[in-house]
């Protein structure tokens, strides 16, 4: 779903001001989203507990048309983030925005509730390797999930069904070469970052986007340098060292820059 944001218009900003009214606020339905309509979508959101960003994604759409969705990322999850890593809360919100992928569990289909993944073949390689086991047959007999080379992403809920076909061939292995959740961290940082053993971390992932938000501080927690770029509000530091030498391509330090501007801006005038 586009995010629909102040200053977009028509009709998808006319049926977001139905939503809203029907919720009990008041405002013109006039298909202009202007200050009024963020006004109220903020009001709802903190309603709701939902991230406080005055944009319409998924789960505020979600929440307008079906009701809370109970593992949904709130607000406070953010405020509890930003306090154990004592960073400001507009910087936890702007990487969220940027580096996030809005939606870190699948909502309808055949997934419904579970969390969004993406499985990388070439780390399963790694990984059979790493535990000792010989990657050559496998890179025969299952090209599409053990290979030397990136690739064979289906996308989607789909991604699931190529981790339980890896799982077969070796379940520490599968959950190890799969992104997880919101920010899409690697399974295999799980011992790294703390937890008991693999099959913890993938509950954990599993279980809401708090949880995923709480494996990205850790993820924070474990990398001093990373930490620090985020406390000095370093973006083009962070954004090299959380997304590799393309950050730059993707622009994600600007990003990263102009949504904490717009969020520190915004929690000044919410205070």
């Amino acid at each position: 779903m586009t995010l629909i944001r102040h200053g977009d218009t028509g009709y998808p900003v006319e049926a977001i001001q139905r939503d809203l009214a029907r919720h009990g606020l008041d405002l013109a339905i006039d298909g202009v989203f202007g200050p009024a309509t963020e006004a109220a979508v903020r009001r709802f959101q903190r309603e709701h507990g939902l991230v406080i960003d005055g944009v319409v994604g998924r789960k505020t759409r979600r929440a307008l048309t079906q009701g809370d969705d109970p593992k949904a990322l709130r607000q406070i999850d953010l405020v509890g983030a930003a306090e154990t890593l004592e960073v400001d809360l507009a910087a936890v919100m702007a990487v969220n925005e940027v580096e996030s992928r809005g939606v870190g569990m699948h909502h309808g289909g055949p997934r419904n509730g579970e969390p969004v993944i993406l499985f990388e073949r070439h780390i399963m390689r790694r990984r059979l390797e790493h535990h000792g086991v010989s990657p050559v047959e496998y890179e025969r007999s299952h090209p599409s999930l053990v290979n030397a080379k990136p690739g064979g992403y289906i996308g989607g809920h789909r991604e699931h069904d190529r981790l339980d076909q890896a799982a077969y061939l070796h379940p520490t292995s599968a959950i190890e070469s799969a992104s997880w959740g919101l920010f899409q961290i690697m399974g295999f940082h799980w011992e790294r970052l703390g937890y008991r053993t693999v099959g913890d971390w993938a509950n954990a992932m599993a279980h809401s986007e708090a949880r995923q938000l709480e494996a990205f501080v850790r993820f924070i927690e474990a990398d001093r340098a990373l930490h620090r770029a985020l406390k000095e509000h370093d973006w083009r530091d962070f954004a090299r060292r959380y997304n590799g030498p393309a950050y730059a391509k993707n622009d994600y330090d600007t990003k990263l820059a102009a949504a904490h501007r717009r969020h520190s801006h915004d929690l000044e005038r919410a205070a």
